[in-house]
């Protein structure tokens, strides 16, 4: 795997906007499983890219951005704490993805390892939670990273020509 170097809350400059929005975008057209079909381009992500964002600004979301040799984006989890009174000691992982061409040599457990000790340095969170495509073997990717399948809703997720697959809820304890 080529090096990556790990930042926690880099600044968001519209380069990086632009680059995540490509990577969003690369991940899609590989067949990630990063809420959009095949085909949607970077301006397709764009809306759903700018709601991360605004959470960072808002002070809700975090950015692990993991960088590559020529300093662009290879990987991202968003860390979006839960704005509720009562589940403040978990947070949710979302848009979990790797450069495609870094996948299958341990980008993706590094990314995963990367995120738990980010947030183990956060203080007061006790777990984390996801969700995954059902059909695709993410969750035993997810197991393998100490992760364990707590609820499934059968066919929640259309991904096209009349395909539906299980939305997947992950759950991973801090203790």
């Amino acid at each position: 795997m080529t090096p990556v170097r790990w930042v926690l809350d880099p600044e968001i400059t519209p380069r990086l906007r632009e680059e995540l929005a490509g990577l969003w975008s690369e991940v899609v057209e590989a067949g990630g499983a990063v809420g959009f079909p095949p085909g949607t381009g970077p301006a397709g992500v764009l809306p759903e890219l700018d709601r991360h964002l605004a959470g960072i600004g808002a002070g809700t979301t975090r950015l692990l951005l993991g960088v590559d040799e020529a300093g662009g984006p290879a990987a991202t989890a968003f860390i979006v704490h839960t704005g509720h009174a009562l589940m403040g000691h978990w947070v949710w992982l979302k848009t979990v993805m790797v450069r495609p061409a870094a996948q299958g040599a341990g980008a993706g457990r590094e990314l995963m390892a990367e995120a738990e000790r980010a947030i183990r340095g956060f203080g007061g969170i006790r777990a984390i939670r996801l969700t995954c495509r059902g059909g695709m073997g993410l969750e035993r990717f997810y197991a393998a990273c100490g992760y364990k399948e707590v609820g499934r809703v059968p066919d929640a997720i259309a991904v096209g020509g009349g395909e539906l697959r299980d939305d997947v809820m992950m759950w991973r304890p801090l203790d």
